[in-house]
C-alpha cells in the first residue's frame, strides 16, 4: 500500500471525489489549491484533498473510499496519513461534514472533536438536496483535531 500525491490531471479522480463530494462545482472550488492523495494497493481504492486555511490550520475537504474497499481501513489510513503531517506542517486539522451518524462516528473514532457548525451550507451551497442516511444535509458540523507540535 502507498500514498502518494498527485500534480496533474487531478480531476481524473473526479469519480472518486464525487463520493465524498456530489457536486463538481464544489469540487472545483478547492481541487486546484488543494493536495490530492492517493490511497493505491494495487488499485486506486481512496482518495483525499487537503486544503492550507492559514494559521496553522489544514482542512481535510474530500475523503473517498471506492465503495468494493470501504470498512478496510482505507479511509482510516488517509487520514492518519494528513495527521502524521503527510500534508505539510499544521497545529489543527478540520473536516466538515453533513449530520450524518455515521460519517461522524468515523471521524470521531479518527480523533476528531466536534469544532463549529455552519448553518444551512448544504441548502445554500449546493444546487440540490444532498441526501445521507437516508436525511437531507443541511448544516455543515466541523470537527477539528490538535496535531501534534511539530509534526513534520
Amino acid at each position: 500500500m502507498r500514498i502518494f500525491e498527485v500534480l496533474g490531471d487531478k480531476k481524473r479522480f473526479l469519480p472518486l471525489l464525487l463520493l465524498g463530494d456530489e457536486q463538481e462545482s464544489m469540487i472545483d472550488r478547492y481541487l486546484d489549491r488543494g493536495r490530492l492523495y492517493v490511497l493505491e494497493d494495487g488499485a486506486v481504492k481512496g482518495v483525499c484533498v487537503v486544503t492550507r486555511e492559514g494559521n496553522g490550520v489544514l482542512e481535510l475537504k474530500n475523503l473517498a473510499v471506492d465503495p468494493a474497499f470501504q470498512r478496510q481501513g482505507c479511509g482510516r489510513r488517509l487520514v492518519e496519513f494528513v495527521k502524521r503531517g503527510g500534508a505539510g506542517r499544521g497545529s489543527v486539522l478540520l473536516v466538515g461534514t453533513g449530520d450524518s451518524p455515521g460519517t461522524l462516528s468515523f471521524y470521531k473514532k479518527c480523533g476528531f472533536a466536534p469544532s463549529h457548525v455552519v448553518k444551512d451550507f448544504f441548502t445554500g451551497c449546493y444546487d440540490h438536496p444532498i441526501f445521507e442516511e437516508g436525511r437531507q444535509l443541511r448544516d455543515m458540523i466541523y470537527l477539528k483535531m490538535e496535531l501534534e507540535e511539530g509534526a513534520p
